[in-house]
């Protein structure tokens, strides 16, 4: 959860860095909250955060294209 809080207050950033950080801390908490729901077997929740971990995904392939 702390990961979640932080990777949003970095995306909320007017910093490019930080900005650019958000989106790999947003993908650490994807495969954190993956792998706290893997030994429950909570499908719902692996399945989510695969589709979350695709949107800080795309905004890397944006920033490295601008």
């Amino acid at each position: 959860m702390a990961a979640s809080l932080l990777a949003a207050w970095l995306l909320g950033s007017r910093t490019d860095a930080r900005r650019f950080a958000g989106f790999w801390v947003f993908l650490v908490c994807n495969a954190l909250w993956v792998c706290c729901g893997w030994p429950d077997e909570a499908w719902a929740l692996i399945v989510l955060n695969v589709c979350l971990a695709l949107t800080p995904v795309r905004g890397i392939v944006k920033n490295e294209r601008a």
